[in-house]
């Protein structure tokens, strides 16, 4: 057991770059009064990050060597701990960035990283970075640099997990409400590391400014102020700290650090190993936009979560009755409790299905055993409409399942484009980037809940990160059945017409209640990606840096 005290600091930032280091270094001070060992600052800590043009915030901009850094570098050494800072960089090239620094126990810079993801104004006064982030081996453990919006998406903290990472240190400047309640947490559970994130508290834009610049990007003032809640979060998801909503802090808790070297779900799965690389090549391709149409405007779909004794046949018929045009069952719905025995027969048949959809253009969507793979099924009607294997292995259908899809497709019906994420596939992000990058509108998965935050982390993040509605089915279970995400019209900031109340990109879900549970989806909203002025949350992926995405990867050489 290696166990590490960190710290995430919380703390307002002005346009006066010496108060906002003296505050710095006070509150680092009072991290290290209690033992902390790793501290992390948040992002734009030497000037808030509201610039008049790109002059202005190269004016600004810190060098490694200047006294901005120099001085939380000598606090840093005083102290023996890390530290990391996050400022922004006039770097030797010309770019102005926005880069985490990472301060040794010496005072010594031991790793730099710009951001990756731009959010809005950023892209008028910074520029992205042009490296991938490194993993830093230190005593302490194996620890990865993010900032913010690079933590909005999956790729650059992916990128860190494979490579190795036990610790992710994310600073943030944000005002959403959705960075804490999703953000930050799903990024630990989907990569199993620990996630030590600090966020600001106060205006995030300099005050003789903050009513016109609110008006512009249609945030209320009082809620273009840092969102708090800075937090440390453990593999499995669950907070271990957190900050006030408002108001400085120093967030304190103690890691075992190894904890991030186990990845396996309950039934065995390993989350890393199991990863398909040479499958996900579409993610480092040049962005070239959505091609697809608009789908329509609103879809009704109903999720299935029967119990024991239910007639799921007749759950079907109540579903497709009460208006539903998709209809999505637990996985293996055919097989008592989800569990396929090799050569049984189910006691759900595909033709029984369609025979229950007799009359009607209802889609229902489930998997079965087809052979030696496990393969999600859309029947309708007039039978089978599309059928999708699924792409990962997953060790409690291993007795049986072992040949895999080499792809994952998407399918065009009249209401818009559908995918079909089968079982465990739902546990990788790569595969629903994969169905946005096919201009997916609606993703079906047929799926059985099994650890804690299955639904409201990781399925959940895979709606707002892809601007994708979900229709999430499973049996009941210790962890909740399935749930339906309907995308929001209201998401894009700076763009007028709607009145944001603090959250950007989390979507409400409609969490399974009793046998069928209905809602309306949108499938229109999903070619919306932009969630700022600039910034596509599809497209505007790191492309470019993530090789490590689909590099073959071997876990006990980057654990080595």
């Amino acid at each position: 057991m290696t166990v590490v005290r960190v710290a995430a600091i919380q703390l307002a930032v002005t346009e006066d770059t010496q108060a906002n280091l003296a505050g710095a270094v006070r509150l680092v001070e009072a991290a290290a009064g209690q033992g902390a060992q790793i501290v992390v600052l948040p992002e734009f800590g030497n000037h808030v990050s509201w610039y008049a043009d790109r002059d202005h915030a190269r004016r600004m901009a810190q060098t490694l060597d200047g006294p901005f850094v120099g001085t939380l570098a000598a606090t840093a050494a005083e102290h023996e701990l890390y530290l990391l800072v996050n400022c922004t960089l006039a770097q030797e090239d010309g770019r102005t960035t926005g880069s985490n620094v990472l301060l040794g126990p010496d005072g010594s810079v031991l790793a730099t990283s710009d951001k990756q993801v731009l959010m809005g104004s950023e892209r008028d006064h910074l520029d992205p970075a042009t490296e991938a982030s490194p993993v830093v081996e230190t005593p302490l453990g194996r620890i990865g640099l993010y900032s913010c919006m690079d933590g909005v998406i999956n790729e650059t903290p992916r990128m860190l997990a494979v490579g190795g990472a036990q610790i992710l240190l994310n600073s943030l400047n944000s005002f959403a409400l959705d960075e804490a309640s999703l953000h930050v947490p799903v990024r630990a559970v989907e990569n199993r590391v620990w996630v030590v994130a600090a966020n600001k508290v106060g205006p995030l834009v300099p005050g003789h400014s903050i009513d016109a610049v609110a008006t512009a990007v249609g945030v209320p003032t009082e809620l273009l102020h840092g969102a708090g809640e800075s937090q440390i979060v453990a593999p499995d998801g669950t907070v271990v700290a957190r900050g006030p909503r408002t108001g400085e802090a120093v967030v304190i808790a103690d890691i075992d650090v190894a904890e991030a070297d186990d990845k396996r779900r309950p039934d065995g799965t390993d989350l890393l190993a199991s990863r398909r690389p040479e499958l996900y090549g579409a993610i480092v391709e040049a962005p070239r936009g959505r091609r697809a149409p608009a789908g329509r405007a609103t879809l009704e779909a109903a999720v299935l979560a029967p119990r024991e004794g239910d007639d799921v046949l007749a759950l079907v018929r109540e579903a497709a009755s009460g208006g539903a045009e998709l209809v999505v069952l637990p996985e293996l719905a055919g097989w008592a409790h989800g569990v396929a025995t090799p050569g049984a027969s189910p006691q759900l048949t595909t033709e029984a299905l369609r025979d229950a959809l007799a009359g009607t253009t209802t889609l229902a969507v489930t998997s079965v055993v087809d052979d030696d793979r496990h393969v999600g099924l859309v029947v309708g009607a007039g039978g089978v409409v599309h059928s999708q294997p699924q792409l990962h292995t997953c060790a409690r259908h291993a007795a049986w399942a072992t040949r895999l899809s080499e792809g994952l497709d998407v399918i065009d019906l009249p209401w818009g484009r559908l995918a079909v994420v089968v079982g465990d596939d739902a546990l990788y992000p790569e595969t629903f980037r994969l169905a946005a990058l096919q201009d997916a509108d609606v993703v079906a998965v047929p799926f059985t809940t099994a650890a804690a935050h299955d639904l409201d982390l990781l399925l959940l993040e895979r709606a707002a990160e892809n601007r994708l509605n979900l229709a999430v089915a499973s049996r009941p279970g210790t962890h909740g059945a399935g749930m339906l995400v309907p995308l929001s019209a209201d998401f894009t900031l700076w763009s007028g017409g709607w009145q944001f109340d603090g959250v950007i990109s989390r979507s409400e879900p409609v969490f399974s209640a009793g046998s069928v549970t209905t809602a309306t989806l949108r499938p229109e909203q999903a070619v919306n990606r932009f969630v700022s002025r600039g910034t596509d949350v599809v497209d505007g992926r790191p492309w470019a840096l993530a090789d490590a995405l689909v590099r073959p990867h071997d876990l006990a050489e980057a654990s080595a």
